[in-house]
């Protein structure tokens, strides 16, 4: 039978491939990549991205499996690592603007699969009239004030790396409610480095602020766009990030100090 994976390289070290391999993947457990809990790539992605073959990935998860540092089920490989990732969903939310729903709030997402605007389609690289898939999101307090509406346009970039993504295509009628919280989680875990942009700026016709995020992976290929409409009388935006440590820092060198900055869309009105 024809081989199908690449050959794996040989190795400079005495210590075995998959060894190597298998302390790769574990660091990126320990940092957060792989959140605990998470399922891991397929061995087939996990071969590609590392520039082995498939038996050498599978030789690394069995040395994790007996470790304990991951578990396989019908739905594959999950890391059980424990402790928090270096991200969690609060300090980078998708779509911008998501936060926890106020008691009688209405949250609504939708995805469809359409041309995006012309806009979006000149940011993401795409040809005019070539659709894509279309994330739409809707809040709204139970008193009707504290509106936001935001419309997410990804790239064929996002869909190709991204399987869960990827998967949405077949339904995206517009109709069915569409789970797209975890999609920045999902990128990080398809070995893209998210780099992102915020603009905000006033729309003259209306009491609201627009935000127009656009996120990018570690080659500065364009992942998806985002434009946020939010009511400036009756809403804010949490921006949270972390800036690195001093040099002079003692170890671990990797050590971050979390910053929080809160902008009351009111007040720049």
């Amino acid at each position: 039978m024809a081989r199908t994976t690449p050959h794996d390289p040989p190795p400079s070290e005495s210590e075995p491939l998959y060894r190597r391999i298998a302390a790769e993947l574990l660091g990126e457990l320990r940092d957060g990549t792989i959140p605990p809990g998470e399922r891991l790539p397929s061995e087939r992605r996990l071969a590609g991205r590392l520039g082995v073959s498939r038996e050498t990935v599978r030789q690394s998860l069995e040395l994790l499996r007996r470790d304990g540092l991951v578990t396989t089920d019908r739905r594959g490989s999950h890391a059980t690592l424990p402790g928090q990732p270096v991200e969690t969903p609060a300090s980078l939310t998708f779509p911008v603007g998501a936060g926890a729903a106020a008691p009688g709030s209405v949250a609504r997402a939708t995805v469809t699969w359409e041309a995006p605007r012309p806009d979006h389609a000149e940011a993401l690289g795409l040809a005019p009239g070539r659709p894509t898939l279309i994330h739409r999101y809707r809040y709204a307090t139970a008193d009707g004030q504290g509106l936001r509406t935001a419309v997410t346009s990804f790239s064929a970039v996002a869909l190709a790396e991204v399987e869960e993504l990827a998967r949405y295509r077949d339904r995206a009628d517009g109709t069915a409610a569409a789970q797209l919280r975890r999609a920045y989680d999902w990128m990080r875990r398809a070995g893209l480095t998210l780099h992102h942009r915020d603009a905000i700026t006033r729309i003259a016709s209306a009491p609201s602020v627009r935000v127009t995020r656009q996120v990018h992976d570690q080659y500065a290929r364009p992942l998806e766009i985002t434009d946020l409409v939010v009511d400036a009388h009756q809403d804010a935006l949490v921006y949270e990030f972390t800036l690195p440590g001093r040099a002079a820092t003692p170890a671990p060198e990797n050590r971050r100090s979390p910053v929080r900055r809160t902008a009351d869309a009111g007040s720049r009105r």
